[in-house]
């Protein structure tokens, strides 16, 4: 391994790397060069990304895969020096379905389409919600691959060679063996909480074929190299293909660039997850009463945390002003607010009526006057007002969450990382670190991409031992390199 002059980490060989995101608004291809000794990271190609119905809410997966290999077309033709490494990442919880060709036998479901409500209640007549939160570990929530398999088991579906989420299956698509990332793998609803395998009790109850699941691997796992059409591309010829922590959430923790044991962490954008990095999971009654959940992380740790209603808040609110004729950008709501003396009384924001779409200020209005407080004028000119009540009411819920992970987790934090695009809000950040009394920390606003790259640098270093400490530990020193490089961190003042 290199340095260069300054002292920073630099990999033996280094041509290019690539991370591809996939998220449920957008997708992103980005590029990682080494010029004069320094990290550079390029986004490449971004597009959009949205569910459509089509028998059903499903995601158009032939318009993700064209954008994607385009995406690598367009990174070939700027990395002449040759791309060492391809990872994806994305959000957890929907899959591919495919034949025994390795194609996909119908666009993919996504997790919002109603067909789990009734697979749930279903589910739980054959398995109790306390059982399977007792198996896994992990918060019981309708989305998860768990419900979503058996609701196609409901429907007749044709069970299919394999199932694949996401970010496998692209890695599939190019030439990748058929696995499920360890992260990811934990987020189905499937695996068992004190070890790294499928659950056979869960696939029983469920009458689901554990032989359709495919093979778990840790994060940082070489899957094969790219074959095809886009390997026969000179830049892209000999890479490998890696599956990083494909979990989107675990790839943004993976990029926060801290070590040490007095650290949370919030993962910031439609949803807050709000949490801290343990060694062995907490599933306790106490744990299980607050609804907090563990998911598998880099290094053979554990995301213990909460998810917390986010920035759908004001993004709901600026739609329906928007529908009303006036636009407002939430950097001018931020800045607006930031003006405005503390509110009267604080939200609930993780009321269950605040996380249904539409009305949003009416919904707002709605739980005020349950407290007898006197409704906010929901015009798009009193918008403001509702920022400000959402970012107070959102500080002082992340405060109370982390008095909980603290307990839990036995930590004394010192520390506090937001990452995620919802970390660019510097109000937000600061009325955070009033209310915790934490140190806030501003990391990447694309952390996941800087994670998954981390990811690939470690491993392709030769730290093979991917389910060690020590293997988190180098992840960790590449992550604070590229933030460092990066410009993104930062102490909220």
């Amino acid at each position: 391994m290199k340095r260069a002059p300054e002292g920073a980490l630099l990999p033996m060989d280094q041509r290019a790397l690539i991370a591809v995101d996939l998220g449920a608004e957008s997708c992103r291809v980005s590029l990682l060069q080494w010029i004069t000794g320094a990290p550079v990271v390029t986004l490449v190609h971004r597009f959009a990304n949205a569910p459509r119905e089509s028998d059903g809410l499903r995601w158009d997966l032939g318009m993700i895969e064209a954008g994607l290999d385009e995406g690598l077309r367009r990174c070939a033709s700027i990395a002449t020096e040759g791309v060492r490494s391809i990872a994806v990442d994305g959000w957890a919880v929907d899959y591919v379905r495919i034949g025994v060709d390795g194609r996909a036998l119908a666009d993919p479901f996504c997790y919002r389409d109603e067909r789990t409500v009734e697979a749930e209640r279903s589910l739980h007549r054959k398995i109790s919600p306390e059982q399977l939160r007792e198996l896994t570990g992990i918060q019981l929530l309708r989305i998860n691959t768990l419900y979503q398999l058996f609701a196609d088991s409901l429907a007749g579906l044709p069970e299919g060679e394999q199932w694949l989420n996401l970010p496998e299956y692209i890695l599939s698509r190019w030439g990748g063996a058929r696995v499920s990332e360890y992260t990811n793998a934990t987020h189905t609803q499937l695996t068992e909480i004190y070890r790294q395998h499928w659950s056979r009790e869960i696939f029983q109850a469920a009458q689901l074929d554990l032989a359709s699941a495919p093979k778990i691997v840790p994060p940082g796992t070489v899957v094969g190299r790219l074959q095809g059409p886009l390997a026969e591309l000179s830049a892209l010829r000999d890479a490998a293909l890696i599956a990083p922590a494909c979990h989107d959430t675990a790839s943004a923790i993976a990029g926060i660039p801290a070590t040490g044991n007095d650290w949370a962490y919030i993962s910031s954008g439609t949803w807050s997850l709000v949490g801290t990095l343990v060694e062995q999971p907490h599933n306790g009654e106490a744990a299980r009463a607050d609804n907090f959940t563990n998911l598998g992380a880099v290094g053979d740790q554990i995301c213990f945390h909460k998810n917390v209603n986010g920035m759908w808040l004001i993004r709901q609110c600026v739609e329906q002003w928007a529908a009303e004729g006036t636009e407002w950008t939430v950097q001018d709501l931020v800045a607006a607010a930031e003006k405005l003396p503390k509110p009267d009384a604080l939200l609930d924001v993780d009321e269950p009526d605040l996380l249904l779409q539409g009305h949003m200020p009416r919904r707002i209005n709605a739980q005020r006057a349950k407290h007898g407080l006197a409704p906010l004028d929901e015009g798009a000119a009193n918008a403001p007002a509702f920022a400000s009540l959402i970012f107070h009411s959102l500080a002082a819920r992340y405060a109370r969450v982390l008095d909980r992970v603290a307990l839990h987790s036995g930590k004394r934090l010192k520390r506090l990382f937001v990452v995620g695009g919802a970390s660019r809000n510097e109000f937000l950040n600061r009325l955070t670190q009033e209310a915790t009394g934490l140190e806030v920390f501003r990391g990447s606003p694309e952390s996941s991409t800087v994670g998954n790259f981390a990811v690939q640098l470690a491993v392709l270093d030769g730290n093979r031992d991917v389910n060690s400490g020590v293997y988190g530990e180098h992840v960790s020193r590449w992550a604070g390199l590229l933030v460092a490089a990066l410009g993104r961190a930062s102490t909220a003042r």
